[in-house]
This record gives C-alpha cells, sequence and structure tokens, in this order.
C-alpha cells in the first residue's frame, strides 16, 4: 500500500507540473495536440475535441503537447506553412510573455502543491517522534546496531530520552525502533563516564512532529516553509555545481530517482502525513531546480526567450535543438550516475 501511494505521489508531482503548462496553453486558446497520463507504451487513448488524451503503461507522471512548441518561427518549413489564421493558436508564434507564463506555470504549481501539502500538514498535525540523526563510531549506540534514521518509538521527545537514558547509565536499556517499516528491539548499555560532547549512548537525536495550527496560520507557516525550502534547495544547487566543478564528484547525499523513491517509501511507513511533508518538500525541489538555467529544463526555455528578446531575433532552431539536446544528455547522465549510486548502496 506504502509503494503504491509513493508512487501515485510522485507520479501527482509531475503530473501537477505537466497541468499547469497545459491549463495555461488552454486558457491562451492554445492547440494543445496530446496530453497524456504517464509515459508511452502507450495503453490506449481518447480524443475529446482536437486533443487527445492517452493512458499509458509507465505511471510516473505525464506529458502535453502544444502545437507548435518544439520549433521557431525561423523552424521548419511545415511550421512556415501553417494558414495566417492558425498561427495564433501555436506555441512557436505566441509572443514572448505568453510563451513565458506557458513555461513558468508548471514551476508555479509544483510551488503552490508544495505549500498546500506543507500547510495540509500543520492544520492535522504529526505526532511526536524522536528520530536518530547520527551514530558516533566505537560508542555503545555504534555497537549495538543503532543506525541513521531509526525511530525511536515510546518517547515523545529528546528530553524525555535523554533523562531515560541517563538514570540508567551503566545498566542495559532495550528501545523499540521502527526501522524500514519494521519495529526491532535494540539494546544496549549507556556509558557511565561519558566523553566530552557525547551522550551516554553516542547517538544524535532529533525531534520530530509538528501541533496541530488553524487555518490561516498553517497556510502562512506553510508559505515561509516553503520559500525557506526553495531557498536551501538552491543553495543546495550550488554546491552540488560547485563541487562537479571544482573536485568532479558529486555530493554526498544527493540521490536520483531510485533514492527518492526509496526515501519517500521509507517516510511513508511513519504515517501519511510524514509523506505528504516529504512529497511537499519534492514538489518545492522540482519547481527550483526547473527554473535553474540549464538547457532542456522549464529555466534554460525561459532564458532562450530571453535571450530572443535581447537580441531582437529568434533563436536558430538547430542552436535550440543542439542546446536542449547537449543539456538533456546531461541531465540523463545525471541521473543515471545518481542511480548507479543508489542501487550499488543495497549491496
Amino acid at each position: 500500500m506504502i509503494t503504491l501511494l509513493t508512487i501515485l505521489g510522485l507520479s501527482f508531482l509531475i503530473l501537477g507540473h505537466e497541468a499547469g503548462h497545459f491549463f495555461t496553453a488552454k486558457a491562451f486558446r492554445l492547440k494543445i495536440d496530446e496530453f497524456g497520463f504517464g509515459f508511452p507504451p502507450r495503453m490506449f487513448a481518447k480524443k475529446r475535441g482536437e486533443t487527445e488524451y492517452s493512458f499509458n503503461w509507465l505511471p510516473f507522471g505525464g506529458f502535453v503537447k502544444i502545437a507548435g512548441e518544439n520549433d521557431t518561427p525561423s523552424g521548419p518549413a511545415e511550421l512556415q506553412a501553417v494558414p495566417e489564421e492558425e498561427k495564433k493558436r501555436y506555441f512557436a508564434f505566441q509572443p514572448a510573455w505568453k510563451r513565458v507564463v506557458i513555461i513558468v506555470a508548471g514551476v508555479a504549481i509544483n510551488f503552490i502543491i508544495g505549500w498546500l501539502l506543507l500547510s495540509i500538514v500543520f492544520m492535522v498535525g504529526t505526532p511526536q517522534i524522536v528520530v536518530v540523526t547520527g551514530v558516533q563510531a566505537n560508542s555503545p549506540a555504534a555497537l549495538a546496531g543503532f543506525h541513521e534514521g531509526d525511530v525511536i518509538k515510546g518517547f515523545s521527545g529528546v528530553t524525555n530520552l535523554t533523562e531515560f537514558i541517563n538514570a540508567r547509565k551503566g545498566q542495559e536499556v532495550s528501545l523499540e525502533v521502527l526501522r524500514d517499516g519494521e519495529t526491532v528491539r535494540v539494546s544496549a548499555v549507556p556509558r557511565v563516564e561519558v566523553p566530552a560532547g557525547e551522550g551516554a549512548l553516542g547517538i544524535l537525536l532529533s525531534q520530530g512532529g509538528t501541533p496541530r495550527q488553524g487555518v490561516f496560520s498553517a497556510l502562512y507557516r506553510g508559505l515561509i516553509e516553503a520559500g525557506a525550502i526553495a531557498w536551501m534547495t538552491l543553495k543546495g544547487l550550488y554546491q552540488i555545481v560547485a563541487q562537479l566543478v571544482t573536485k568532479g564528484s558529486l555530493v554526498s547525499g544527493v540521490v536520483g530517482p531510485v533514492g527518492i523513491f526509496s526515501v519517500a517509501q521509507q517516510t511513508g511507513q511513519l504515517g501519511l502525513l510524514y509523506l505528504l511533508q516529504l512529497l511537499s518538500i519534492i514538489s518545492i525541489n522540482l519547481a527550483v531546480i526547473n527554473l535553474v538555467p540549464f538547457p532542456a529544463l522549464d529555466g534554460g526555455r525561459f532564458w532562450l526567450i530571453l535571450l530572443e528578446k535581447l537580441k531582437g531575433s529568434p533563436v536558430p532552431r538547430k542552436v535550440e535543438a543542439m542546446v536542449n539536446g547537449v543539456g538533456f544528455v546531461l541531465l540523463l547522465l545525471l541521473m543515471v550516475a545518481l542511480t548507479v549510486r543508489d542501487v550499488s548502496k543495497w549491496f
């Protein structure tokens, strides 16, 4: 069930992004050839009006095909042959501001989804949990087999757990831990003589959970948190690019599609609200990443339109295709590298 909810949740984020492009293009009365649910191979399709709605076997988001979207007015002869009265319905012939609005709409939807999901979490509230965020080497916790990410059950806060452990120094304590969706029991003996800067067990703890809030308070806090997450994502992207350029390596902790799915699935084991919270973060990340001025991303297309306005003429179709092609290959290589690293952690 958790796996299904994770797939549906991640698909919803991508589908929401494409829906932003779709509905904005519809509002401008552009011709839309296809809106796809999932990715090919195709299961079946149904045509309503001039738009074909396809349902595909790979349930990871969707796509939208707007007439003339991948061509510029300096493009192929068949685009130039479009009747004059029809050109107003083709993406390539729209004024720059309309094309920008359509492109940015997907980003805006992802940010709004992230904001609303965070607000829902704040409205409902989440139970207090204690999470292991680090295990110190050669500590009782390390010897006992505590893992980073373990959720310690039976305690409402870090203070309660710390008091419990400190009251039993030198004695064996047995704690229930939620790990990968299963409850395991871990036993350790807290140290009587505690090294400076460490705890009796040698684990770093973090307290999760949020108290329930009113609707307007939750919406406001959700917006503030969404902005903070966007800013942290931007800083994180800078660090990734800086390390790739200076050291030729990926920052530790960065995961690809497989890693995201695994983290989301594990988070879902804690409860639906925690999964919603993670999906909100992913949605905001998608918004920020898509705004990056990199070829093949929405941000790259935005900057090409800006360049078109600055130089007073469209970027040649061959140049645009080459730039986007190179960008797509680089993104694909990055995804492959991250996926290989994610999968290698299983062995």
